[in-house]
Formats: C-alpha cells, structure tokens, sequence
C-alpha cells in the first residue's frame, strides 16, 4: 500500500495550485530582474488573496482564477517584456 501524500485536495485547490506552477514557469523564461519581480508579485498577491479571501467564496475564487490565468497568458507572451501593476484591492462587500 502506497503512503499518503498529504490531505486530498479539491478541484478548485488543484486549479490553484497548478496556476501558481503556471507563474513560476512562466517567470524562468524572463530576465533575472524580471523574474525576480514576478515571483514576488505573484508570492504575495497569492499568499494575501489566501488571507483574505473567505474559503467557501467559490465564486469570488473562481473570479481570481480566470483573472490569473488571463494575466498568465500575458506574461507567457513573448512580446511581453516586463511587469508592471495596478493595484486594486476589494473589500469582501464589494467584489466586482
């Protein structure tokens, strides 16, 4: 029998997960700087959207997905560059 690797995770945990992989691939491919800077963006907004985002705010998750895999696709873009970001942040009563 084969050990446990840790809780099982749900379908909306894995999409998470996978997108935050998705980044830090997505950063090798850019310079040193660059790479760095995407990293910690995308360290902190994940690590702070995990704070304070309520758990069971399916919707609102599944908002933050679609938006992080829309900006994925720009930074895996060739012709992107560099990062730059607009910082907006939501209180819980009024998400977008």
């Amino acid at each position: 029998m084969g050990a446990s690797r840790g809780p099982r995770l749900s379908g909306m945990q894995k999409q998470v997960l996978a997108l935050y992989r998705g980044f830090l691939r997505a950063a090798r491919s850019k310079s040193p700087e660059d790479r760095h800077r995407i990293e910690s963006f995308v360290s902190a907004e994940f690590r702070c959207n995990s704070k304070l985002v309520d758990l069971k705010n399916f919707l609102y998750i599944e908002y933050l997905i679609r938006r992080g895999k829309k900006q994925l696709e720009q930074i895996n873009s060739p012709a992107t560059l560099g990062l730059s970001s607009l910082n907006l942040r939501f209180s819980e009563n009024q998400k977008p």
